[in-house]
């Protein structure tokens, strides 16, 4: 009996956890590029910039009940600073970009929206790299040299076509 009124008081004196409020908003600004001010909650959130050619993101995080009230940054204040990735447009994802600010890591993900998922490359902060997990975003990989995401993978088919090109060489 003891433990149980312990036990209820233990949660009594717990204050519940509480969520975070905040402000949460879409605004699109379409043209050649699109522009996104995106405000929500987040408990996983990285601060930094991606930009995957035609689209381009600047992060800001915070903690604290209503902190998203100001707009993050604006993304074309931040210099080009001399690293360069590859990003996909509609035909091809062999374009490639200037990145600019704190952008020192080429990305390539899977981005979905709605029930539309595609393939995106192009540049990300280290901090976005190291996130485990982003809205809309899965499957990312990062690299730090230029033009680092294009490489492809060996595929089985291509290993065992050059096993057999090498077999066939010694029966010569």
């Amino acid at each position: 009996m003891v433990l149980q009124t312990s036990v209820f008081l233990l949660f009594l004196l717990v204050p519940a956890g509480h969520s975070l409020s905040c402000y949460e908003c879409v605004g699109v600004t379409a043209g050649s590029n699109i522009k996104m001010n995106v405000k929500d909650c987040s408990s996983d959130c990285a601060n930094g910039s991606i930009n995957f050619g035609t689209l381009q993101m600047t992060v800001t995080c915070c903690n604290t009940d209503q902190c998203n009230a100001k707009d993050a940054p604006d993304y074309s204040s931040a210099a080009p600073n001399g690293h360069r990735c590859f990003y996909c447009d509609t035909n091809s994802c062999s374009n490639t970009i200037s990145c600019s600010g704190n952008e020192d890591h080429c990305i390539k993900a899977k981005g979905t929206f709605e029930t539309h998922s595609k393939d995106v490359k192009g540049c990300a902060s280290r901090s976005i790299c190291e996130a485990t997990s982003m809205k809309s975003v899965e499957n990312i990989s990062c690299c730090s040299g230029n033009l680092c995401n294009d490489a492809k993978p060996m595929t089985h088919s291509f290993l065992f076509l050059c096993f057999c090109f090498i077999s066939c060489l010694k029966l010569i």
